[in-house]
């Protein structure tokens, strides 16, 4: 009978310890890195115009679905304007997209894949305009 306890209270403290092992870890990552992160080395941000802004969560949705799947993708986020009240911040887009790459190998690889020219495709005749800016993260020499 000693056997039988002993054993159960072994698989309960491991049955506790997978329980809460996923809690523990998730405790380190609480702490704030000394310096905010980079999402990539070249980012890419589109800002689009839709003929109808309240397709704006379709596209989104479309841009997820497709995008996120290419080879070389890193980063990415796609929302709509933030209205903080500042007159200073432009707000003058539907949906903004950045899409975050290693090198521009990627980028190129990204700019020629099917899914990319499929979502281009796909939304074509939606769009009223649309900007991009290509940027390159350059931090500064320490």
């Amino acid at each position: 009978m000693a056997t039988l306890t002993r054993r159960s209270g072994v698989a309960r403290a491991l049955l506790l310890a997978a329980l809460l092992a996923p809690w523990t870890a998730l405790a380190g990552c609480a702490t704030a890195p000394e310096r905010p992160l980079r999402p990539a080395p070249i980012l890419h941000l589109v800002y689009f115009h839709l003929a109808d802004p309240a397709d704006a969560d379709a596209l989104r949705a479309d841009c997820e679905e497709l995008l996120t799947r290419i080879p070389g993708v890193v980063a990415y986020a796609a929302g709509r304007h933030l209205d903080t009240g500042r007159d200073t911040v432009d707000g003058d887009y539907d949906l903004a997209l950045l899409v975050g790459f290693p090198d521009v190998e990627a980028y190129q690889v990204y700019l020629g894949h099917d899914l990319h020219l499929e979502l281009l495709a796909r939304w074509k005749d939606e769009l009223t305009s649309y900007t991009i800016h290509d940027v390159l993260d350059q931090p500064a020499a320490r």
